[in-house]
């Protein structure tokens, strides 16, 4: 059955609805980045708010600043923006039509209909999530680069930007000229410090084209920063046939895991939903929160990653239950990332590590080791090397994220132990097998990549463990390394 308005009172009864009239809602946030996990998330969230009865006029209307967002804008405009949902447990499968997004707006090269959507005085939040990757952020200095060609365009042209920053600097402008005061700019990416990255970036775009502007906006524009969580596997063909089981047709629904978790500042000079009724935490601590996920979570999944796929595991839960895979997990996290991470009111570091280590095995959510292992050039130095330098700087071992990077390295070679090929899975895919070749008779040049290792490059210590255990992969082969590691 096509999933649109008139026919949710015919969806199979294990459907969940939305629990309130649709009718009644009202735009308040614009988001940028419809992708899978804002559905699974704030969405989410969003929906079960909604459902209490409160807060009716903070509704979803969707954007996208690509050309391949106009895919997603079609797909859920025909289906009136709701969108499947299905939790994944353990032992039960939970479906449900969500329904917190009212609009999509059109997707343009130049920005023109998002800007004015983000000018209209109903819009009180702008968030976003586009991706660790989507922030300009210089890899080397690890700050905002403004003379990325994107940005520098955008400062050549301000008034038809075509990135997301560029439109929300258009749209501040036009709102500081008619005087409606600014909306909160709300990061939902998985990046450490978000509220600050993003503040840079729009900050930093404005400065180009107009610095009073650039002044005003880092003197009066909120930038939350915030921690999300939840696993949220890509949604392909099976997806589509797990939805179909419930009688649904859309081409777009989402899996996720059970659990989720959305931790915020509470700066939200215009107003803000009434997030905490539905589980959100609300904050000044979100840096610890954000540290305990980033490393522990983030970290892990690259731990199981690229053990996982030189070992032949396809799935996350797959690769937790191969002996060496997780006893690898366990071992880096309990003795070289947890010793850095700080408690939470909720969790203990250990207590935390049992939660994701669950997590991880859980054999319904069918998260691919191919989705885990990708984009390592902008993940490695966010989720692995702050433990890396961390550890060094404290005298401790780090002998297991020495062997997790050359793990990535060989897998950057661009095939696998029994020859088959690994298809490109990162943005800067063929400098890294190149890369690769390089580092086999040289390790030195795979840590000589100051975007992902900064002043590791020139770290003795790091550099002579990571050369041991790139050889011992490439002679000996990823299985008999883990042997070594766990033995020692």
């Amino acid at each position: 059955m096509k999933l649109v308005t008139e026919t949710l009172g015919d969806l199979d009864k294990r459907v969940a609805l939305p629990a309130y009239d649709r009718a009644s809602l009202r735009h308040g946030i614009v988001h940028v980045g419809l992708g899978n996990f804002h559905r699974a998330h704030q969405a989410v969230y969003l929906d079960d708010l909604f459902a209490t009865g409160r807060d009716h006029d903070w509704a979803i209307t969707g954007a996208g600043v690509r050309a391949s967002d106009a895919r997603m804008r079609a797909a859920l405009l025909a289906q009136d923006g709701l969108s499947t949902v299905i939790e994944l447990g353990p032992d039960s499968t939970r479906p449900r039509i969500v329904g917190a997004m009212i609009d999509y707006v059109e997707v343009a090269e130049t920005n023109g209909p998002l800007i004015a959507k983000m000018t209209d005085p109903a819009t009180r939040i702008v968030s976003l999530t586009v991706t660790e990757g989507g922030y300009y952020v210089d890899p080397t200095t690890e700050t905002f680069d403004p003379g990325h060609p994107d940005i520098a365009a955008d400062g050549a042209a301000p008034e038809a930007p075509k990135t997301v920053f560029g439109a929300i600097v258009a749209a501040l402008k036009a709102r500081r000229a008619a005087g409606t005061p600014p909306f909160t700019v709300m990061s939902c990416d998985n990046i450490p410090g978000n509220g600050r990255v993003t503040r840079d970036a729009v900050v930093g775009t404005a400065r180009l084209s107009d610095p009073a502007l650039a002044a005003w906006i880092a003197d009066t524009v909120a930038f939350p920063n915030s921690m999300v969580d939840r696993i949220t596997p890509a949604t392909g063909a099976a997806e589509r046939a797990l939805a179909a089981e419930y009688g649904l047709d859309d081409p777009v629904p989402v899996t996720c895991e059970p659990f989720r978790q959305w931790v915020l500042e509470d700066r939200f000079p215009q107003g803000r939903p009434r997030l905490e009724e539905v589980g959100v935490t609300f904050t000044d601590k979100v840096h610890d929160y954000e540290r305990m996920k980033i490393r522990i979570l983030n970290g892990g999944h690259a731990l199981i990653a690229y053990a996982g796929a030189l070992l032949g595991c396809e799935l996350a839960d797959e690769a937790m239950a191969h002996p060496l895979v997780h006893g690898f997990f366990r071992k880096v996290e309990e003795q070289e990332i947890l010793p850095h991470v700080h408690p939470v009111p909720e969790f203990t570091p250990a207590a935390y590590l049992d939660l994701i280590d669950g997590r991880f095995s859980n054999p319904a959510v069918k998260d691919t080791i191919r989705r885990l292992c990708l984009d390592g050039s902008n993940r490695q130095p966010k989720f692995i090397v702050p433990s890396i330098a961390d550890g060094l700087r404290a005298g401790a071992a780090v002998e297991g994220l020495a062997l997790e990077s050359a793990l990535w390295c060989r897998y950057c070679a661009g095939t696998l132990e029994d020859g088959s090929p690994v298809a490109p899975n990162d943005p800067d895919w063929d400098r890294l097998v190149a890369l690769s070749a390089t580092a086999k008779a040289r390790p030195q040049a795979w840590l000589e990549q100051r975007s992902v290792y900064g002043d590791l490059a020139g770290n003795a210590v790091f550099g002579a463990s990571f050369a041991r255990w790139l050889d011992r992969v490439w002679t000996q082969g990823a299985r008999a390394a883990l042997d070594r590691y766990l033995a020692e």
